[in-house]
């Protein structure tokens, strides 16, 4: 048994991934081996704070930051970009927050109880999405099994959290259905300081920093942070032995979201997933696998000034979004001698919508046509892409090479903005050499592009200011990246190195009274090692840097600075894990960071302090059925940071001269256990 534990904890280190193996829950993965591909499993949220994917992935790679907006439903930061600049997508679907804020980003939208595992492909290699400019993230849920199983989780921990989960699933080997349902809650968390989300706010109003009407009103002062429903139901059928149907519909029902460096808060955040997937195998010489996906992605996101003290002088503001995403795919793959083809087409049509409200009525009408109703007006963004993927393999070396078109129309209903579109190619050549069978490197260069979003081009603010810039041009990414990966008897080491040079970025300019979005050309370039080491059969030891640069080529308009936005500083994770017998198993990981000594100042970002954070965590299973998860997060109660204050987020404003932005500090000390019973 210990000869199969390090296969498989060998095997997930050479993916990257950082979280506690137990070979029970692992199973095969059919992914790219390639050095650029990251592979994360075992992602349930037991020994989180919530089901929260984004705090899920900072804990489990350095190469990913976290966005810390609430106690759910945060956003990441991966080889310094974020927002569309990454390409995430949901067993295939596109999906976006409706909004602009990002209250509600892609990776909100799927609860870490949901996922089987993720794939990380890092850099501009892929042709089958556009729009992957640091990398492209594939999640990929559960899928039901033939046989009956099922399994049920409740978890408890510090300031009130409560989780409750299930998941049934099976059929026959013609049909399988899968039904997963899941319930969270929890107070305010405290920081070190044992501040929670009103002492946070109340803190820099008894500095002088920032303005009392932004702080909760006495009777919603001890509002829970967040009440969260999820429900996903799947139906897999073999039509014959060669073709399938999947069919999913996944639910996500979010109420009272607190968002305490932010005006607003999250009166409700709903979306609706609904997706199908036809797989046909062997058709012929020419078709070794056709798939065809059909899928529609809804969000509802209404943000509001009703819990804050300015509803009491002001009238309640609410900021009402909406977006969809209709989406379609085809793709064909054969083998042709050494040579796997894939040819595929993907149409997305992205319809995003926004309104002002005061007390329920329309901006305008409330304020006697003086301010506008509209923030983003009934956009579409329609896109379709052609892409051809060749796949070679010429003994130790294998080639991955790709070629891409996309044709992007944009287009506003309000009469005086102007729509836009782009035609942009893109491609790239990935080679993987063996050295021997445990050394390998490689190499690659790539070219990808990702087009404004209605935010970036029309967005108007509640004052009837224009803050979009409708004539961006869309970015352009041409980046070398190269690795090496060895594996020794008792190790794995990985190294990857990229060089990017991004033409037209589009930058936030706060010193602008308009039009705030500019393009800029910019250089990131950056590093990440990683591994895992076996002490002895019950000891291993995994461990990851990473680290990130980023320069403006020229500042921006009325700027002198050139620092890049968003950059994180020096990460390091490292974990210790023991395996006392086949049933338990522990961990101690460590979390650090070096300070922020290069930011943007002229935007809103500012110092923070380094950091290191230690977790410890203990799983027991007892009788093969039973699972219990103990652990503490951040054991000496800690105050710090994460999330820096870049204004392209409407974060609280303080009053200072330097008119640095509220941060928003990292919970302290956390104690959680979680029981999962499986049958």
């Amino acid at each position: 048994m210990a000869m199969k534990k390090r296969v498989v904890v060998l095997s997930l280190a050479c993916a990257s991934s950082l979280m506690a193996a137990q070979e029970v829950t692992i199973q095969a993965i059919d992914v790219n081996a390639s050095v650029d591909t990251e592979v994360i499993k075992d992602i349930h949220g037991e020994d989180v704070k919530s089901a929260d994917l984004a705090e899920a992935l900072f804990k489990a790679t350095p190469t990913i930051s976290l966005v810390r907006r609430s106690g759910i439903a945060n956003d990441i930061i991966l080889r310094g970009m974020k927002k569309d600049n990454i390409n995430i997508t949901i067993d295939g679907m596109k999906l976006y927050g409706a909004c602009p804020n990002r209250m509600d980003p892609p990776v909100s939208h799927v609860l870490t109880n949901n996922i089987d595992y993720i794939e990380i492909d890092e850099g501009p290699f892929t042709v089958e999405d556009s729009g992957a400019l640091s990398a492209d993230v594939k999640i990929h849920t559960i899928q039901p099994t033939a046989q009956w199983h099922g399994d049920v989780n409740v978890g408890l921990g510090s300031w009130g959290y409560q989780k409750g989960a299930f998941t049934l699933s099976g059929g026959t080997d013609t049909v399988k259905v899968l039904v997963s349902a899941s319930t969270e809650t929890s107070d305010q968390y405290e920081d070190g300081d044992g501040n929670d989300f009103y002492e946070q706010i109340q803190r820099e109003i008894d500095a002088g920093k920032v303005s009392s009407k932004v702080q909760y009103q006495d009777k919603y002062k001890d509002l829970d942070a967040y009440d969260k429903k999820t429900f996903m139901a799947k139906l897999f059928w073999n039509i014959t032995d060669n073709q399938e149907l999947r069919l999913s519909y996944t639910a996500n029902r979010s109420d009272d979201v607190l968002y305490p460096s932010s005006k607003m808060d999250a009166i409700y955040d709903d979306s609706d997933l609904y997706n199908m997937e036809y797989t046909a195998k062997e058709l012929g010489r020419y078709s070794k696998e056709l798939y065809v996906q059909l899928y529609r992605s809804e969000v509802e996101h209404p943000m509001s000034t009703v819990y804050r003290n300015m509803a009491l002088m002001m009238g309640d503001s609410t900021h009402k979004l909406t977006t969809q995403v209709d989406g379609a795919r085809i793709k064909n793959s054969f083998d042709l001698d050494a040579h796997t083809v894939t040819v595929g087409a993907d149409y997305t049509l992205r319809n995003w919508d926004g309104a002002y409200y005061l007390n329920g009525v329309p901006l305008d009408e409330a304020s006697g046509g003086t301010k506008p109703f509209h923030s983003i007006y009934d956009v579409d963004t329609k896109n379709i892409g052609l892409y051809l993927r060749d796949q070679v393999s010429m003994g130790a070396l294998s080639l991955d090479m790709g070629l891409r078109y996309d044709t992007t129309d944009i287009e506003s209903e309000y009469a005086t903005q102007q729509d836009n579109d782009y035609d942009e190619v893109t491609g790239y050549l990935l080679a993987t050499y063996h050295l021997d069978p445990t050394l390998k490197i490689y190499g690659g260069f790539g070219r990808s592009s990702r087009v404004p979003d209605a935010k970036e081009l029309y967005w108007v603010g509640s004052k009837g200011n224009e803050i979009g810039t409708p004539d961006l041009d869309n970015t352009i990414n041409y980046e070398f990246d190269m690795g090496v990966q060895k594996q020794f008897d008792s190790a794995t080491v990985k190294f990857k190195a990229f060089y990017s040079m991004l033409d037209n970025f589009i930058a936030y300019n706060a010193t602008k009274a308009a039009n705030n979005y500019e393009n800029v050309d910019t250089k990131i370039y950056g590093f990440e090692l990683s591994g895992s080491y076996f002490a002895t059969d019950a000891l291993y030891f995994d461990y990851g840097i990473a680290y990130q640069r980023g320069k403006k080529d020229d500042p921006l308009e009325g700027e002198t600075g050139t620092d890049m936005p968003e950059i994180p500083p020096l990460k390091l994770n490292l974990a210790a894990n023991y395996d006392w017998d086949e049933s338990l198993n522990l961990r101690a990981e460590m979390i650090a960071s070096d300070k922020w000594s290069d930011y943007d100042e002229e935007n809103g970002e500012q110092a923070l302090d380094g950091y290191a954070v230690f977790n410890l965590k203990a799983t027991k299973t007892f009788a093969d059925h039973f699972e219990v998860t103990i652990g503490v997060d951040n054991i000496f109660d800690k105050t710090y940071a994460v999330s820096n204050t870049y204004k392209d987020l409407i974060l609280l404003p303080t009053n200072t001269e330097d008119d640095t932005i509220m941060l928003m500090n990292e919970p302290g000390r956390y104690f959680y256990t979680n029981l999962r019973y499986k049958f």
